[in-house]
């Protein structure tokens, strides 16, 4: 997911898609615990989106 995807949409429209990559986050951790994760640098790509979409939402706060 790229910053310019997420700069566009509402704040409304990113707390939701932060809802959904916590939840994601949250599933990966479960399947690396339980060995069922395959491709380990999915949470590493998650935890990166998790913190684009709270900088795009503290400067659309901001602003």
């Amino acid at each position: 997911m790229k910053f310019t995807e997420i700069k566009d949409k509402s704040i409304k429209e990113l707390e939701e898609l932060l809802k959904e990559k916590k939840l994601e986050l949250f599933q990966l951790r479960v399947k690396l615990k339980t060995m069922q994760l395959q491709n380990t640098s999915e949470i590493r790509k998650t935890r990166k989106d998790i913190a684009k979409i709270l900088t795009a939402i503290s400067q659309k706060k901001r602003a």
